[in-house]
């Protein structure tokens, strides 16, 4: 038999003085009350009431077991309750990983969410790297490339799309690519996690795709050190066009290719598993979504 549920019915037993008492107040037949204290005891090998044709008394060792299970069942109710609350009032810490090109776009959000909710606490790790979300121990990651994790679970903030780019200096230097095949006589700039690895893919208006394997003196996984590379005049990067769009307005940056354009991808927010999601969790995405709603125009 269900051990909580015998536990429970031996202490109602204990606190309405009878069986049958305990049996109108759990709405359950005297013979079913009998068997669950008659399962505990057997289960312990010992006495827990002495009854009588008017009565039922604790032993000794059953004035003990009483005591420790209605704590145990005391406690437990506590914690049902508490996990009842976290359900409706978000609360606790949310461990949050961001590549670094999206930090300025969650800043506004996450100073937001905390005004909202003052009972969560945040812990924000930025990288490139691509983390184990469930070994790691993370609530909530946000990804501008898919997931190499299929079983995750992704929510759509935005879509977004690469953009070729140099900058005027290197124009003065080098003549600038008129398709993409041009791009195999320039140094091109390398993400490390970039889909298609060497292979820049684009699109052209009417949707037709087509790829360059390109070379460059220059690998990394950081956004920020090859945005400052393009700005120098390094090298034409195939850059993010959120990480850039500013640079573009204000001319550090020039587009080129105009004809073509990157392959669309999508910001997403990647979480380990659908049910049961935690409040402090759901809200922050359902915020996420609402705020990234207003970068989609210039995003794509």
């Amino acid at each position: 038999m269900d051990r909580l549920t015998s536990l429970s019915v031996f202490g109602k037993v204990v606190e309405c003085g009878g069986f049958s008492a305990a049996a109108r107040r759990l709405n359950m037949s005297v013979t079913m009350v009998a068997t669950h204290v008659q399962s505990l005891e057997e289960r312990l090998g010992v006495r827990l009431l002495n009854r009588t044709t008017r009565k039922v008394s604790l032993t000794e060792t059953g004035k003990f077991y009483y005591d420790r299970s209605a704590q145990i069942l005391a406690d437990l109710e506590e914690a049902d309750r508490a996990a009842g609350a976290l359900t409706t009032t978000p609360r606790g810490v949310l461990k949050l990983h961001s590549t670094t090109a999206v930090v300025p776009f969650l800043l506004p959000v996450i100073d937001e969410f905390l005004e909202l909710y003052p009972s969560v606490s945040l812990n924000m790790i930025t990288g490139e790297r691509m983390i184990d979300m469930i070994e790691d121990g993370y609530d909530l990651a946000i990804r501008p490339v898919p997931s190499p994790d299929s079983s995750l679970i992704a929510r759509k903030l935005t879509p977004w799309r690469h953009v070729l780019v140099c900058s005027p200096s290197y124009l003065e230097a080098h003549k600038a690519p008129e398709t993409p095949g041009d791009l195999s006589g320039h140094d091109c700039l390398q993400y490390t996690y970039y889909p298609y690895g060497d292979e820049w893919t684009f699109e052209t208006e009417r949707g037709d795709r087509t790829q360059v394997k390109i070379n460059g003196s220059v690998v990394s996984n950081s956004a920020e050190t090859l945005r400052y590379l393009a700005i120098s005049g390094r090298a034409v990067w195939l850059a993010p066009s959120f990480v850039v769009s500013e640079d573009l307005a204000e001319g550090r940056l020039i587009r080129l290719l105009s004809g073509y354009r990157g392959v669309e991808f999508v910001i997403n927010a990647v979480y380990p598993n659908r049910s049961h999601l935690p409040t402090k969790v759901r809200l922050f995405i359902d915020l996420l979504a609402e705020r990234f709603v207003e970068h989609r125009k210039w995003m794509t």
